[in-house]
């Protein structure tokens, strides 16, 4: 028998801590002989991430024992800390030093390169027998410095291509004879403009520089297709998709170019980490890609370039890990969790580690998607209505929803209900998960929207979605709250000192000084808010206009506010000023402060007490019982 009982209060087997440990991080897997390896997030143990490879009989061992731990902090989000050779030797970036570190078959992991507290290195790739890694150099130097280096096996260090404020993904031609990148500069972001180069190896250097793509595009990660051929990813039609060059290496030009398999969707991200990549080449002449509108797709590309959908359970940040010509790994979100799968074309996916667990279908909601008119344009999003298979609503009573806001902002969601959505929809709580303009995923015009606009664009487009939710009837217009993290936190900040749409708020270590943010953040995203408000100091108006400190007389909603103590890109001080600022105004709210978390929670007792905390929060502003999970202490 089904029992009627009011939303929010529906009891439920998915607890927090089942939550904290369905959806582990999984970063970079490889072909290694006939193993899979990969690096997996480890929350029980801080958080670490470690490197794990299944074994012959099916076992599965950490190759990177406690307290290893696989981070890399180039441009301070890191990405591609490890890498191996076909032969099992592990290289990977240690986050204690950030130094390469070398495990042997058997043998315990010792540094390969030297110590430099000034030094980091990431997105490590071993190809063509040689290890290349991104280098950045703090120093003496006003700002970081960077290049593309190969790293020997003695550690001797040797700088192949450098000369632009970023670089990433570098990929050696199949003859060892030249390598490509990508490199962008200041003010840009990788999704603004970036240049595709390529040289020639020659005496330990790279020579003869030119260019092959972008300038003015966001060209993204060569890869070799023969010894004078690349494919990358670029947009110069809207939409990131597959490109071919043919190249003269001789003259330095490209000799032809042409596009392959082109679609109306994106292959190809924002380059918020290293060591992305969204497609492989394969061995018979085609590819396997990633493809995105709203949600992914995994995707065959044959050789005459007709395209094939891959039945896969990730559809949502889908990443190519490996490949190793036939088959591929690839790691993603899929309904129950995240995980890593390997794929052969014409074959079910097989998974390797993470994924669904054991708990029934039926306690997950469906994404559906949505687009709702707003002043700006149409606004996307996922609808996630609540869902338990034991329990219904009294009748005539509306679900409370949380809107959900995504960081970045130059990212996006995908239509998967991950552990902390169903964690509130199976007691009763809706989630909107809003891709508002500005948002990967919708071509380059959707994310341009947002360009001089945050703090405007996003903030309406979210206040659009959720008020047209609850005209649909679908949501209680009285019980609509708001979360998100970073730039979500400032989306969240912004809405309710702008409207009074949200009863309730959960800014998770969000901006809220636009000027406190540039005197504080890190180099790579330290130019970021020319483009999405404008050059200072002409627009400095602009930047105290937007700011929600600027207008926290008119913050008088509750709000929930967490935050990590060791974040480096929005300091605490920003958080800091929000709690203060509601204490004065006498605004009922609560401070969850926790050490050892940067930017981006990772550790399963952190991760437990956010989500209780927020349910928490939410019954008690909302007025409704949850069982099992305590009180906040509100003040104010």
């Amino acid at each position: 028998m089904v029992d009627a009982l009011p939303y929010g209060s529906w009891p439920s087997p998915l607890t927090a801590d089942w939550a904290s440990g369905a959806s582990p991080r999984f970063e970079g897997a490889a072909f290694v002989g006939d193993e899979v390896w990969w690096g997996e997030s480890v929350p029980s143990e801080g958080g670490r991430t470690t490197v794990r490879r299944g074994t012959a009989d099916g076992l599965i061992e950490d190759l990177l024992p406690a307290p290893g731990n696989a981070r890399s902090r180039v441009h301070e989000y890191g990405g591609g800390a490890w890498t191996a050779s076909a032969d099992g030797r592990l290289f990977f970036v240690e986050k204690e030093d950030q130094r390469i570190w070398i495990r042997m078959p058997g043998v315990a992991p010792q540094p390969l390169t030297s110590s430099d507290a000034d030094t980091r290195f990431g997105g490590l790739r071993w190809q063509a027998g040689m290890l290349l890694a991104v280098r950045e150099r703090h120093g003496t130097q006003p700002v970081p410095q960077r290049d593309i280096v190969a790293v020997a096996e003695d550690g001797t260090v040797v700088s192949l291509a450098a000369g632009s404020d970023f670089v990433a993904q570098p990929a050696l031609s199949p003859d060892g004879r030249h390598l490509a990148w990508v490199a962008w500069d200041h003010p840009d972001m990788p999704w603004d403009r970036t240049q595709l180069r390529v040289g020639r190896m020659q005496g330990g250097a790279v020579t003869d520089v030119f260019t092959v793509a972008g300038g003015q595009t966001a060209a993204l990660q060569p890869e070799w297709v023969g010894d004078d051929t690349l494919v990358y990813i670029d947009d110069p039609s809207d939409r990131w998709n597959l490109w071919r060059a043919r190249l003269d290496t001789a003259s330095g030009s490209v000799s032809a170019r042409e596009p392959v398999a082109p679609a109306d969707a994106d292959t190809g991200g924002g380059l918020w980490v290293l060591g992305l990549r969204w497609f492989s080449p394969l061995e018979e002449g085609g590819f396997i890609a990633v493809r995105t509108h709203g949600s992914d797709e995994l995707i065959a590309i044959g050789p005459d370039g007709r395209a094939t959908a891959l039945d896969v359970p990730p559809t949502a940040r889908l990443v190519i890990e490996d490949c190793d010509g036939a088959r591929v790994l690839v790691s993603g979100a899929a309904v129950g969790g995240t995980g890593l799968w390997l794929v052969a074309p014409g074959a079910p996916a097989v998974r390797i580690a993470g994924g669904p667990g054991d708990m029934a279908a039926d306690w997950y909601p469906r994404g559906r998607p949505v687009t709702f008119e707003g002043p700006h344009g149409p606004v996307h999003a996922f609808d996630y209505p609540p869902t338990n298979p034991e329990v219904t609503a009294p009748d005539g009573e509306l679900p409370p929803y949380v809107v959900f806001v995504h960081g970045g902002p130059t990212s996006h969601v995908g239509g998967v209900a991950e552990s902390k959505v169903a964690f509130l929809t199976s007691r009763g709580i809706g989630v909107l998960d809003v891709n508002y303009g500005g948002s990967t995923g919708y071509g380059r015009a959707y994310r341009d929207r947002l360009k001089g606009q945050w703090g405007v664009v996003d903030v309406d487009d979210v206040i659009a979605a959720a008020t047209a939710l609850s005209d649909a009837g679908a949501a209680d217009p009285a019980r609509l709250a708001i979360a998100g993290g970073s730039a979500g936190g400032w989306t969240v900040l912004c809405s309710l000192t702008r409207s009074d749409v949200f009863t309730a708020g959960i800014s998770r270590y969000g901006v809220a000084d636009l000027r406190r943010l540039v005197a504080d953040t890190h180099d790579f995203e330290a130019r970021y808010l020319d483009g999405l408000v404008g050059e200072l100091p002409a627009a400095e108006a602009v930047y105290v206009e937007r700011s929600p400190l600027s207008r926290l007389d008119r913050l008088r909603t509750p709000l929930l506010i967490e935050q990590g103590l060791e974040d480096e890109v929005v300091p605490p001080s920003q958080s800091e000023a929000v709690r203060d600022a509601l204490a004065t105004n006498g605004v009922a709210h609560a401070y969850l402060a926790f050490e050892g978390e940067g930017h981006g929670f990772r550790r399963a007792e952190t991760i437990v007490r956010t989500l209780e905390a927020e349910l928490a929060f939410l019954g008690q502003v909302w007025g409704f019982a949850t069982p099992g999970v305590a009180p906040v202490d509100l003040d104010g």
